[in-house]
């Protein structure tokens, strides 16, 4: 086998150990009738409910595992819907701020929210950069692959 297979079978085995763990993790604080109440809910019906931020967290992926496991949120800074589609100013909350791995949880909230089809933006509250010190501002700037506001 060559050297880039090994790497590669090594790759999907992580992936999908991790996303068996991520599974497991959500399974075990989420409500799955609600998180497909939810899930099945336009965002734009629930813009002005108090299950909006909980109807997010219900579309997202291994990353909710990460900002549920570590005492972490979302926090809706602004929504707006047009023709388009749904554009969202997010901020983290609780443990995930300032987290080192903030610019991954960053990259999958915005992955996650955008595969679905009825986001078609997502942007952080450029206030969240003041949460990181100089040297993960700059990281996240340069590498976060999402755009603050």
């Amino acid at each position: 086998m060559e050297e880039e297979d090994l790497a590669d079978l090594y790759r999907q085995q992580a992936a999908a150990s991790m996303e068996a763990e991520a599974t497991k993790r959500i399974a075990e604080v989420a409500d799955p009738a609600r998180d497909t109440r939810l899930q099945n809910t336009p965002l734009a019906d629930l813009m002005e409910s108090d299950e909006l931020v909980a109807a997010i967290m219900a579309r997202l992926g291994m990353v909710r595992a990460a900002l549920e496991g570590h005492g972490g949120g979302i926090e809706v800074t602004s929504i707006e819907n047009d023709a388009r589609g749904i554009d969202l100013i997010l901020n983290l909350d609780g443990a995930c701020i300032a987290c080192g791995a903030a610019p991954g949880t960053l990259q999958g909230i915005q992955s996650d929210l955008l595969a679905g089809g009825e986001v078609y933006r997502v942007r952080f509250a450029e206030s969240l950069l003041d949460t990181f010190d100089e040297l993960g501002r700059e990281f996240v700037l340069a590498h976060g692959g999402v755009t603050f506001v």
